[in-house]
């Protein structure tokens, strides 16, 4: 699978480009803050209908403008798809197929694939938990589209039943009436049921890229290993139906604490990935270079992984060379060169290494022309 033409219109820097691309290796060069990582970033969004810059979607409307838009021609094999996101912060964003149909923009998911490699991407090492949910449950999603359906289920679960906590906790602190509590019940069934789900796909995720990025991490730093991937939980492994059990068991137990603080305590959106080199854990361990290392490898094996079953994605470099020394940069230019599609950014042409020569495109100014 590859992109063949990104189109934006007001998305980011952009008032409108047009960006030919073609399989192998496309580099974007040019000074900093010329809208480089914006190229990518619109190809990741069509990905995983976010950014791996910002969490909200206001900041990706260039100023001034009402909406944008993100239109990429795709072809994979013989077919071709024309996939389109309209981005409208504070309204429901809009998706279409083929410019005819309208669907919801989640009915994109799975026309393009992507793995991003980025300097945000130390924090899968160093950073705290919700940065290790996100890249497990982004790759999830990237495997099974529908499981956003799941993650979306869940999240307006966890809501609602955090509002009947929150509701709780605050009549307790006031001395007021206590509610009725009854109904906590039925959203305990329902956080369990899509949580089970979810920690169902999370396991087996985990149990596939364990041994894919101990591999990548032996190729990035020879004899640095071995790495290991331990999914923590208080729901620990078994089938869907035994995670439901053990599940609404957590949230019994924890209960009454979570009254008291009004939230909830337990379930998906509390998990951990913690991630081991050796016998330690690499956050507080691991040097800065083992960190970047790690890093990289997760990227590495979630690029393997995909491309093993049957769809291989785009690769997406924004601006990782000049963040590596030189032999992590050609041992990783050396991996990623064979994928059918790779966008790289670089500030400099020198930060591209040879091995990943091939179009190359100048951005200055808001413009991006052939180089």
């Amino acid at each position: 699978m590859h992109v063949a033409h990104l189109s934006l219109a007001d998305f980011r820097s952009y008032p409108r480009a047009e960006v030919p691309l073609a399989p192998g290796v496309t580099a974007f060069v040019g000074p900093n803050g010329q809208g480089k990582t914006n190229l990518v970033e619109a190809v990741g969004y069509l990905s995983t209908l976010g950014s791996h810059r910002v969490a909200s979607d206001a900041p990706l409307v260039r100023m001034g403008a009402e909406r944008a838009v993100v239109r990429a021609a795709v072809t994979q094999g013989e077919r071709q798809q024309l996939v389109e996101l309209e981005i409208n912060p504070g309204r429901a964003n809009r998706a279409r197929i083929n410019r005819s149909s309208q669907v919801r923009p989640r009915d994109v998911l799975g026309i393009v694939r992507s793995v991003l490699f980025a300097p945000e991407d130390l924090s899968l090492v160093k950073g705290d938990p919700g940065e290790r949910r996100r890249f497990l449950d982004e790759l999830v999603t990237a495997r099974a589209p529908r499981m956003a359906g799941v993650r979306s289920d869940y999240d307006r679960v966890l809501k609602q039943r955090n509002s009947l906590l929150k509701s709780a906790a605050m009549a307790r602190r006031h001395g007021g009436r206590s509610l009725d509590l009854s109904t906590l019940d039925v959203w305990d069934q329902h956080l369990a049921r899509a949580g089970a789900e979810l920690l169902a796909q999370r396991y087996a995720l985990v149990a596939d890229l364990e041994p894919l990025a101990d591999k990548a991490y032996e190729q990035l730093a020879p004899g640095g290993g071995p790495l290991a991937l331990e999914y923590r939980s208080p729901a620990t492994g078994g089938s869907r139906e035994e995670l439901c059990e053990r599940l609404l068991a957590a949230l019994d137990e924890a209960r009454r604490q979570e009254i008291e603080r009004g939230v909830t305590l337990v379930g998906p959106h509390r998990d951990d990935l913690v991630l081991r080199l050796g016998r330690m854990p690499a956050k507080g361990y691991a040097s800065h270079g083992e960190s970047w290392s790690y890093a990289l490898a997760l990227r590495l094996a979630s690029y393997e992984l995909l491309r093993a079953e049957g769809n291989e994605p785009v690769l997406l470099l924004d601006d990782v060379f000049a963040e590596l020394d030189a032999r992590r940069r050609e041992r990783l230019a050396e991996l990623v060169a064979p994928a059918e599609q790779v966008l790289v950014t670089a500030a400099v042409a020198e930060d591209v290494p040879q091995a990943l020569s091939g179009t190359r495109f100048t951005v200055a100014e808001g413009e991006v022309t052939p180089a």
